[in-house]
């Protein structure tokens, strides 16, 4: 139905209130309203009401469907993607998943390994309607000498087509090598990512923040946090993640993935967790269906009991800023996925109850981590941005969010992309021993 030159007109498309800033419609319970959108010079020309002017002869009737911006998906591990056949979780737990991985980093990834199965990942996202990336990308030494130079040139392999933002990832433990931390922080900086660091209840824990936090202010980086994955309820790096952000009067970005303990801790310590995080600005990142994975997963005659994922809509209530986002595709941290951003969002509001009001939780899949990752533009449908959208045959997010939307159909730039997504035995030669 797109045309694959010139410019065309979209008539009575269903767009929504959260993704559409500026649109000047009636929106029904949903959030959504009808409107006319027309392409030209790889652009949206403009957005309006639908009927407000008079369609051209040559418009296309799209009957109500629904057309959301392209997606972005804040936290990934597209370095680890896809390792599953050659290295499995034995018995799907989070300490198997760390080891495995572990073993499998140390004895197979190559620069040549890396390349392969990020490309294959952003291939995946790519076919799926993804706009935007960040990965995390394993730094313990050597490994950072390996991945961080693939990260630059598969960045500039994809430019133009996906936004590949890198975070490095270590335990906050290795952070007590200042020597060898600084000049990660360097090579990050370099590269122009994002320094990350997993956090847990270490004794000195709040030294090695401030240290975390001094190197970002150093080479002007932002922050990107693995937080309290787990269910331990003394598990509160959130809220020292927060404090150390407000005494060290940090102004950059921060963005704190999982936080899963927090859901069952005493109501009091989460208000007073929730107040610090909304004072210092932090935005959080969900990942419902690898923590719907890992958690309270104990053994294979006990049923979990919890769903793993953290306290959005307390977060959303104070104006934190919350997302949700991939995670793990196809490794020992979750087995499954495609980097498939409406997957997530469908999976988010089954288990996180994005409905009843759907409000402006689709905001959680595009716009939001589009400004938490400073990708201006993205994120949203706006007269004069990059006419970049998605499709789909559903006209309601009943509809939308009951089926695969498999048939979607991505336009970048104006232009219908070929979907086709790749074949898993591309990578067969590199799952053998």
């Amino acid at each position: 139905m797109i045309p694959a030159s010139g410019s065309y007109y979209l008539a009575n498309v269903r767009v929504h209130q959260s993704l559409t800033p500026g649109l000047v419609a009636t929106f029904d319970s949903d959030g959504f309203a009808l409107a006319d959108l027309s392409v030209g010079e790889g652009k949206i020309a403009s957005i309006a009401a639908h009927g407000r002017s008079k369609a051209p002869a040559d418009a296309i009737d799209l009957g109500g469907r629904i057309v959301l911006p392209c997606f972005v998906d804040c936290h990934t591990h597209i370095d680890k993607g896809h390792i599953w056949p050659r290295k499995p979780n034995p018995d799907g737990t989070f300490m198997a998943a760390l080891n495995a991985t572990g073993a499998d980093r140390t004895t197979r990834w190559s620069a040549e390994d890396v390349a392969r199965r990020m490309d294959f990942s952003l291939r995946c996202a790519y076919a799926h309607g993804t706009k935007a990336v960040r990965t995390h990308l394993d730094s313990v030494a050597p490994q950072e000498e390996i991945s961080w130079p693939v990260f630059e040139t598969i960045r500039e392999k994809w430019r133009g087509r996906i936004d590949v933002q890198a975070a490095c990832l270590l335990g906050i433990e290795s952070v007590r090598d200042q020597a060898w931390f600084e000049r990660l922080a360097k090579r990050v900086a370099a590269a122009k990512g994002v320094l990350g660091v997993v956090t847990y209840m270490v004794p000195d824990l709040e030294e090695l923040l401030d240290k975390v936090f001094a190197e970002a202010i150093k080479h002007g980086l932002d922050l990107d946090f693995h937080a309290d994955e787990t269910d331990d309820v003394s598990a509160i790096s959130l809220e020292k993640i927060a404090e150390a952000s407000l005494w060290n009067g940090f102004d950059g970005n921060i963005l704190v993935g999982h936080c899963c303990s927090l859901a069952r801790q005493p109501d009091l310590e989460v208000l007073d967790t929730l107040d610090k995080v909304a004072k210092a600005g932090l935005a959080v990142v969900s990942l419902p269906m690898c923590n719907l994975y890992l958690q309270d997963r104990r053994n294979n005659q006990t049923t979990p009991r919890w769903r793993g994922v953290t306290l959005l809509h307390e977060m959303k209530a104070r104006g934190i800023k919350v997302a949700v986002a991939s995670d793990n595709t196809r490794d020992p941290f979750y087995a499954y996925g495609d980097l498939d951003m409406l997957e997530v969002y469908r999976m988010a509001t089954r288990i996180l109850h994005f409905d009843h009001p759907v409000g402006d939780w689709p905001k959680a899949m595009a716009a939001t981590p589009a400004e938490v990752m400073r990708l201006e533009g993205a994120g949203t449908l706006a007269a004069g941005g990059s006419a970049d959208f998605i499709v789909f045959k559903g006209r309601s997010w009943t509809e939308l969010l009951s089926r695969p939307e498999s048939d979607r159909i991505v336009v970048r730039k104006g232009r219908a992309i070929d979907r086709r997504l790749p074949d898993y035995a591309e990578l067969d030669e590199l799952m053998v021993e």
